[in-house]
């Protein structure tokens, strides 16, 4: 079987938080995605909360996954890239995020080369979350 048969289907990414309510706050009142759910596992000393744009039975979801009793924040390592949303009006929306303390390493304009308009922004751990124009596509 391969993908392209429609047996697969991208559900979620996972990536390590060091302080959960941070996390949750900037994803749901700044990027303005939903609390799905918020799982605690006692055994294993951890707490998976899923965000998104839609359920998770039918949208791809980021799991922030919290690893009790951890005292100091993850190293993001090289491997990870970045997670990425199309937003309208990226100029907009990269001031009113700047306005409510979003980092913004990458300050919106035009991709050296392409047309398309992004800018970067990085959640309270250093993820970074690339912002595509969806009006600039």
């Amino acid at each position: 079987m391969t993908a392209a048969s429609g047996q697969f289907r991208m559900m979620h990414t996972m990536i390590r938080v060091f302080d959960l309510d941070r996390s949750i706050k900037f994803y749901t009142e700044l990027l303005g995605m939903k609390l799905l759910r918020k799982d605690d596992y006692p055994g294993g000393k951890f707490t998976n909360a899923f965000v998104g744009y839609g359920p998770e039975e039918t949208d791809t979801v980021v799991e922030l996954t919290y690893n009790w009793g951890r005292e100091e924040p993850y190293e993001l390592g090289t491997g990870f890239g970045h997670l990425a949303l199309g937003v309208n009006d990226i100029y907009a929306v990269c001031a009113a995020l700047e306005k409510q303390g979003a980092k913004i390493p990458r300050p919106p304009g035009p991709m050296l080369h392409g047309t398309t308009h992004i800018a970067f922004i990085e959640d309270p751990d250093g993820y970074k979350i690339e912002l595509i124009g969806l009006d600039t596509m």
